[in-house]
C-alpha cells in the first residue's frame, strides 16, 4: 500500500531541494508531495510506494530530517472535471469515514487520502469507483492485482 511520510524541515532555502536529493540518492521515487510552512518549520508530506518507505525514512533521518508520521494512504484516480473531489469525499463522508489528510499526487489526477478507517473507506469506494484506487508503484487498481 502507498505510504505517506510527514517530514519536518527548517523553513529555509534549499531544504526541499535537499529532501529531493536525499531521496534521489537513496533510489526512492516520490510519487506525490505537499509542502506547507509555519512558525519557522516546513511540513512536507511525501508519497512513496510501500517498498520504498523504510529506505526513504532512513535517508531522510540520516540527513537530519525529522519524520513526524508514517502511515498507509489510499491513492485514488479521479476525473479532471468540476465536482469530482466533492463526489469522492461525499462517498467517504456517507460511509462515516473521517479524512485526516488529503493532497494530490503526480501522474494524472490523483487524490491521496489518509484515514484511520481503511475498511470503510475502501468499501465506500468499491463498485464502479474501485478502478480509481491506485497503487503508486504500478499505477494499477488494487483490485486488478494477481491473487
Amino acid at each position: 500500500m502507498p505510504t505517506n511520510l510527514t517530514v519536518i524541515l527548517n523553513d529555509r532555502p534549499g531544504e526541499l531541494a535537499r529532501l529531493g536529493e536525499l531521496t534521489g540518492e537513496a533510489g526512492v521515487n516520490i510519487a506525490g508531495l505537499a509542502a506547507f510552512t509555519g512558525d519557522g518549520k516546513g511540513v512536507i508530506h511525501v508519497l512513496v510506494a510501500d517498498g520504498d518507505a523504510a529506505r526513504c525514512r532512513r535517508a531522510l533521518e540520516d540527513g537530519g530530517m525529522g519524520i513526524a508520521d508514517e502511515r498507509p494512504v489510499l491513492v485514488i484516480n479521479i476525473e479532471d472535471r468540476p465536482g469530482t473531489l466533492g463526489e469522492l469525499t461525499r462517498q467517504l463522508a456517507d460511509a462515516n469515514v473521517n479524512i485526516d489528510l488529503a493532497y494530490t499526487a503526480f501522474g494524472g489526477v490523483k487524490v491521496v487520502i489518509a484515514t484511520e478507517d481503511f475498511e470503510n473507506a475502501t468499501a465506500a469506494l468499491e463498485g464502479p469507483s474501485a478502478s480509481r484506487l491506485d497503487e503508486v508503484a504500478g499505477a494499477r487498481s488494487i483490485w486488478d492485482q494477481p491473487a
